[in-house]
């Protein structure tokens, strides 16, 4: 890889924020982080898991404090509850709401519907060429920043 190409990656990672911040409004006191944390959620259920703050903190990439902030910010604002295992009292599980499952309908299903017809002129292999360079990219700066700050 050339200098000019890593700089054209940190180019095409600055147009995608650009593009993620064309998205549609979020309401009043709702981040994009909510959205996120409702769509693993969903994921997770739909694959037959009964999603924990781990399960968020992993599948986000994310560290825990931070995901359990966020999720207890969502619980009080009634996008999702957590429930204790009664099996296990050291566990607890994260359920959506009526609430949070309309906000993830809205902003997840409905807009990316909106948006499907525009994005023709991407194949499949495209888009999942880009993510995977994106995730390889990240990781490596990610890993970069760990053993500098070990130094």
């Amino acid at each position: 890889m050339t200098i000019e190409l890593i700089k054209q990656l940190l180019d095409a990672c600055y147009l995608a924020k650009r593009a993620r911040e064309m998205l549609p409004a979020l309401p009043e006191g709702v981040t994009s982080s909510y959205i996120q944390c409702l769509d693993v959620i969903q994921k997770l259920q739909t694959r037959g898991i009964q999603p924990k703050i781990s399960d968020l903190s992993d599948a986000l990439n994310l560290p825990r404090p931070g995901v359990t902030r966020t999720v207890k910010e969502m619980e009080h604002k009634g996008y999702l509850r957590k429930q204790v295992s009664a099996e296990d009292g050291r566990v607890t599980y994260l359920f959506l709401t009526e609430s949070g499952q309309a906000l993830s309908q809205k902003y997840n299903t409905d807009y990316f519907s909106q948006l499907l017809p525009y994005l023709d002129g991407i194949s499949e292999e495209d888009a999942a060429c880009t993510i995977q360079t994106l995730e390889k990219f990240y990781a490596i700066m990610c890993e970069r920043k760990d053993s500098l700050e070990k130094r």
